[in-house]
């Protein structure tokens, strides 16, 4: 078991102290053991007659019930296996996902997830979470006290259900990626911290954090809220078993005061608790991330979690493609702000990772906002964004990448991909559209023909799931010759292909959010930051980049195939470690709280040193700890 979390053995873990007896104990997942209490256990908390004569180990556990969820032949019956057991045994749910993480993470997330969303009505058991609905407004303080009262809660996340990545508008079914995104950090915590969820719907995404993959967050401090304003889905507006509000959308003012009544609980309440917010639509979430950004600490996953992997994955690119030109004739590019960028897809994930890629040169290279804008060229599905289109629904955000027409790009008229390569030379092509095949040969080969001698072509099709991406990485490998690095938002198998007569294996990188986020969170929580800055983000990413195979396996400048992100099972190491780079940071520059940082330059660099002993120290491990019965012991889930 000391295998799970080489950050905290079993014999770190403290004994709890605890007041359920018999049947309240054997009902309650957080403390569950099933038939693993111990006979000591089962005596002092009433148990003898309860349970069968054999007392299991969690490895045993985990064995029996892996081999029950192969009895379920489908992906989705399968989904609902799982989200049974955690309903049962937290720990044993996260220990089962922990010993097979790449497996499981298609069961529990992307893309079987998505069906179990838009079933959400249809398979409901058992309520998860809270869930705030508009025509309760009035009550809403009541309703999130009788939720939380007594509750150490250290991370809220939220959803209002209106994208659902591939999916869409999924009301109040959205409570599913919320839970998996509080399984998700909370198995962060685990494993990733070495686990990868706790949640599987809300603890899907929290439990992508918590449990697995890299966080450490103890899955009873966190809480998953659906604020259910109502669906535009005229499939479920139209669906008798629709378990939600069966209203449209609201929009405007009252939408707004009731985000923000929402949030002001949580500041009043849990003022130094992470607030994820997740799937948001687009028209709302870059607004109501700048609206509370500089309040508390907000994060939102789709805009920079996606923009905090993806410049992880350049930042690795760069180093790679840098390292091949060192002995040719051209000049070395390794800045961020000397690279040329296109994104087809201008949506709430293209445009935060813009966003994030522009933070970054502005804060590592010292370019001016103004003028690290003017190396982003952002296509949408009426071409490159320049003044002289009309252009609809424009935010303030995408304001700042639209390119003047002092470039001459022509008049109201549709500026294609490729158009836009042959001109503007790009050195990274990144796709966040949707659109299938949109990377084709003829764009690969302008893109290819661009650039300077000895440089690689940083290529990213991001978009979800596989069927959905810009081009597939055989086909870009075999057109570029094996010079593209590649990563993709959707898993693929390596490309093996003969370069220059020798045989090659090309692993492709992951660039998916789960391998950042939950650290990010972890570390915000741990140093209990006021806000999460920029600054924050971008050292989390930096972090991630410096663990990237690619870089540390190219040692003579010529890339050997390496992936440029971390593969999924190492996401526990890999999300502690950005973890404690985020919550150093926080200390650094002063976001912490004074518990951490102090006042001084002295106290500050204390911290900092004892940022890496509180992680370990914090992180939640999927283990059984010891049970002491003790009638003013815990009593809570």
């Amino acid at each position: 078991m000391a295998a799970l979390n080489v950050h905290k053995p079993p014999n770190l873990i403290p004994a709890l102290r605890i007041a359920l007896r018999g049947h309240a104990i054997l009902e309650n997942p957080r403390y569950n053991k099933g038939t693993g209490f111990t006979l000591k256990e089962r005596k002092a908390f009433g148990l003898e007659g309860r349970l069968p004569y054999r007392t299991n180990s969690l490895d045993e556990q985990c064995d029996r019930a892996y081999t029950q969820l192969n009895q379920r032949d489908t992906p989705l019956r399968k989904n609902t296996f799982l989200q049974s057991l955690k309903d049962q045994n937290w720990i044993l749910y996260f220990s089962l996902l922990a010993r097979h993480l790449k497996e499981l993470i298609p069961i529990i997330y992307t893309p079987t997830e998505a069906e179990a969303i838009a079933s959400y009505s249809h398979i409901f058991r058992r309520s998860d979470g809270l869930f705030l609905t508009f025509p309760d407004e009035d009550i809403m303080e009541e309703m999130f006290l009788e939720q939380t009262r007594g509750r150490d809660i250290e991370l809220i996340v939220v959803t209002d259900a209106e994208a659902i990545l591939g999916i869409g508008d999924q009301g109040v079914g959205g409570i599913g990626v919320i839970i998996q995104l509080t399984c998700d950090i909370l198995r962060e915590a685990h494993v990733k911290f070495r686990f990868l969820q706790q949640n599987l719907s809300y603890t899907r995404k929290t439990a992508l954090k918590t449990a697995g993959l890299v966080g450490g967050i103890d899955p009873s401090k966190s809480l998953s809220v659906t604020l259910d304003v109502g669906t535009n889905n005229e499939d479920l507006l139209n669906d008798p078993l629709y378990v939600g509000w069966p209203e449209r959308r609201i929009r405007g003012e009252p939408y707004d005061r009731f985000v923000d009544k929402f949030v002001q609980l949580v500041r009043k309440y849990y003022p130094h608790s992470l607030l994820h917010f997740e799937d948001f639509g687009v028209t709302n979430a870059h607004r109501i991330l700048d609206r509370y950004h500089d309040t508390h600490a907000v994060f939102n996953d789709d805009i920079q979690g996606t923009g905090a992997v993806t410049l992880a994955c350049i930042i690795s690119a760069i180093r790679v493609s840098s390292r091949a030109r060192a002995s040719s004739s051209s000049p070395e590019k390794k800045k961020l702000s000397e690279q040329r960028y296109i994104i087809f897809g201008a949506g709430s994930a293209g445009m935060g990772i813009a966003v994030q890629l522009r933070d970054a040169i502005v804060s590592a290279d010292g370019l001016s906002r103004s003028d690290a804008n003017r190396l982003f060229w952002m296509i949408d599905r009426d071409g490159l964004l320049h003044q002289n289109l009309e252009i609809q629904g424009v935010t303030e955000h995408t304001k700042e990448f639209v390119r003047s027409a002092e470039e001459g790009w022509g008049g109201n008229e549709h500026v294609s991909l490729l158009k836009v390569v042959e001109k503007v030379r790009p050195t990274v092509l990144i796709g966040c559209s949707t659109s299938a095949g949109a990377f084709t040969r003829e764009v690969t080969e302008a893109m290819m023909r661009g650039l300077d001698e000895g440089a690689h072509p940083i290529i990213l099709p991001l978009s979800n799931p596989s069927r959905l991406a810009e081009a597939t990485p055989k086909d870009l490998m075999h057109w570029t010759s094996g010079r593209a690095l590649i990563a993709t938002g959707s898993p693929f198998e390596s490309v093996k292909m003969k370069v220059d007569g020798k045989d090659m294996e090309f692993f492709i990188a992951e660039c998916n959010n789960a391998l950042i986020y939950p650290g990010l969170g972890f570390g915000s929580i741990l140093s209990q930051s006021r806000t999460v800055t920029d600054t924050m983000l971008i050292a989390g990413a930096k972090r991630l980049a410096e663990l990237s195979p690619a870089i540390s396996s190219t040692d003579d400048g010529e890339y050997n195939g390496a992936a440029l992100l971390p593969d999924f099972g190492d996401s526990p190491r890999v999300n502690f470690e950005v973890g404690v780079t985020v919550a150093e940071q926080a200390v650094k520059e002063g976001t912490a709280t004074a518990d951490w940082s102090g006042t001084t330059d002295e106290e500050r660099q204390r911290g900092i040193q004892e940022v890496r002993n509180r992680a370990e120290k914090k992180v939640w491990v999927p283990i059984y700890p010891e049970y002491i019965y003790d009638q003013n012991g815990q009593n809570d889930a």
